[in-house]
């Protein structure tokens, strides 16, 4: 119990992704180099991987087929996938439209359900998702070329991923949306041609993104949950990734100190900044916010004008940490605050929070002339990660939080949601997401009524045993390595689900794969719950533990130190009252480290 049980009671929430992402060895061994009992994950998925007969190939979709063995560089066939432009609207002549890449359940399901996955920004690509999240391929930070992904999400459900609004990598066309209702009505325009054309009326809709998404996604599944057309929107759940969905305030700088107490070894600050920002998380009134709101059940509804009556001082709290690690850590990464230098090559050119494309490396992946070809893009468009240029009309939202409506809505109307945050995550905080759902009302009542503190378990599955990991292998296989065990924290109430992942930062599909499989498995009612101990679906073989032996779950605390007696009395996720807490309400940094120090030496 020296490092889990240390720090048991925070966490936060922060600030609104940008346009772009520019916020955007010792040589040890195993003692024993343990023989392989087993085939590992990987080998097993390309061993036992067949290629089904195309489903949606039809008059309409040829256009848009996509060799599966021609992709640059993926030196193995991805399988049934289309890829091109459809309008926004009912007219085939619309010069307004959407780039997408649409891959087929690669193990022949033949089940009427699809995924949409977006990414934020906004202004953000979501082929930053087909190639380093939840794709049939990934080519991650730092690593040579192209592997196959055991973990990709079309290895369950029919998933597209869409690049949009308007303005979005490879989607063209006149920039005209305002609101997120401007952008779930390009969205669903283009959705009902994409159904007519694959040919797939009647099938359920999943909808899943990240980031900013978490405006996007509420907004379209609301919108389609609205059309009251089950045959072109049958809207059935919904899963949104450390999101954009209430305060800026909340969601950042009100809940940066108890973040950088939690993680103070990756942000070692000196007593006289961290006593500086301790004082203005207190002078500020975060810590008396912190202490009132973030208790279950909701002490009620928050103010609605903290943007306005905030000092700019308080509200540049964030980037004043921020600042003072990058000092610190010169590769700081808002995305992963566990990053440290050198800077890794992306194939997509922002490795984290910087743009960095070193000499020689070559263009951008999406940009190449080849790549393009091969996805039927526009040979002539420059491709970004995230667009330069401006998504929505004098780079204005002028919608509300999704919180306020729109995904009570899309909760009330599917009990289908599920809202997860890495716990790594700085660009947007673990605790600002969970003071917005406790100043959300759904299934008529505010917030959650019980502390989330129950255990968020990943399957054991191969390679998530020493044994695998050490035991003689080849790269290929050493790069989908992904974790198993109890990862975070998970709680549902009234159809929606909060689930904190340890370990992870901003982008989860992509710091840890394993997890967001399980959350797809649960989206997709395969389990009944993110404690489940139910295996994997294509690894029913692996012996699990029983559910009364995970106890609670691990991670920061999901409530303040002044909450209610029975969630500070919960376990691995608990602060009891009085003590040095690491939420940084009431303790100095000193207390901190005394405690920790006693801690190390028991």
């Amino acid at each position: 119990m020296r490092g889990s049980a240390i720090f048991t009671g925070l966490l936060s929430v922060a600030a609104v992704a940008e346009a772009t992402r520019s916020w955007q060895h010792v040589g040890k061994k195993p003692r024993n180099k343990p023989a392989r009992s087993e085939i590992n994950a990987l080998d097993h998925y390309l061993a036992t991987r067949q290629v089904p007969e195309p489903r949606f190939a039809n008059e309409n979709t040829t256009k848009f087929a996509v060799n599966g063995t021609g992709v640059p560089d993926v030196e193995f066939d991805v399988g049934e996938s289309y890829s091109g432009y459809l309008p926004i609207s009912d007219d085939p002549d619309d010069t307004n439209e959407l780039f997408f890449w649409f891959f087929a359940n690669s193990e022949g399901s033949d089940a009427k359900e699809i995924l949409i996955w977006l990414n934020g920004g906004p202004g953000c690509s979501s082929f930053e998702g087909v190639i380093q999240e939840n794709g049939p391929f990934q080519w991650q930070y730092g690593t040579y070329k192209p592997i196959p992904n055991p973990w990709a999400w079309n290895r369950l459900i029919n998933t597209i991923w869409v690049e949009q609004p308007i303005g979005t990598g490879f989607s063209r066309g006149e920039v005209t949306a305002t609101s997120e209702e401007d952008v779930a009505k390009q969205f669903i325009g283009f959705w009902k041609n994409f159904v007519k054309t694959f040919s797939l009326q009647g099938y359920k809709v999943y909808i899943a993104g990240e980031s900013y998404a978490g405006a996007y996604c509420p907004y379209i599944a609301s919108a389609m949950l609205d059309a009251n057309d089950t045959t072109y929107y049958d809207m059935s759940g919904l899963l949104i990734y450390d999101p954009v969905i209430g305060n800026e305030i909340v969601q950042d700088s009100l809940t940066t100190v108890p973040f950088a107490d939690y993680h103070h070894n990756l942000m070692p600050f000196n007593n006289s900044f961290s006593q500086h920002i301790h004082e203005l998380h207190d002078s500020c009134g975060f810590a008396a916010y912190q202490d009132k709101y973030l208790t279950y059940p909701a002490a009620g509804p928050q103010p609605s004008n903290l943007t306005e009556t905030v000092s700019e001082e308080c509200a540049g709290l964030w980037e004043l940490v921020l600042d003072n690690a990058l000092s610190l850590n010169p590769c700081f990464d808002v995305y992963q605050v566990a990053t440290t230098c050198p800077l890794l090559w992306d194939v997509l050119g922002y490795p984290g929070s910087f743009p960095y494309s070193p000499a020689g490396s070559g263009p951008i992946y999406f940009d190449r002339e080849d790549v393009k070809r091969a996805i039927h893009a526009d040979v002539n468009h420059t491709w970004e990660a995230c667009s330069s240029t401006d998504v929505f009309v004098d780079n204005t939202d002028t919608s509300d939080p999704s919180a306020w409506r729109a995904l009570p809505h899309v909760i009330d109307a599917t009990k289908n949601v599920i809202i997860a945050h890495g716990t790594l995550d700085m660009i947007l905080l673990t605790n600002g997401t969970l003071l917005s759902i406790q100043n959300m009302t759904w299934g008529g009542k505010l917030g959650f009524e019980s502390a989330p503190v129950e255990p968020f378990f990943v399957p054991y599955h191969k390679d998530s045993t020493p044994s695998d990991i050490y035991a003689e292998t080849d790269a290929t296989v050493l790069g989908a390595i992904t974790g198993a065990g109890v990862m975070g924290t998970a709680h549902t109430e009234r159809g929606l689900t909060y689930v904190g992942i340890d370990l992870s930062g901003h982008m989860v599909p992509q710091y840890a794969p394993s997890a967001a499989f399980r959350h797809l498995e649960f989206l997709l009612g395969h389990v009944d719950s993110l404690s489940s101990t139910d295996a994997f679906t294509f690894e029913s073989n692996i012996t699990q533990p029983a559910v009364d032996t995970l106890g609670n779950g691990t991670g920061p605390a999901t409530f303040s130190s002044e909450s209610s007696d029975d969630a500070s009395g919960s376990g691995n996720n608990s602060t009891p009252k009085g003590a040095a807490s690491s939420l940084g309400v009431a303790g100095s940094l000193f207390a901190c480290v005394v405690v920790f120090t006693a801690m190390l030496n028991m």
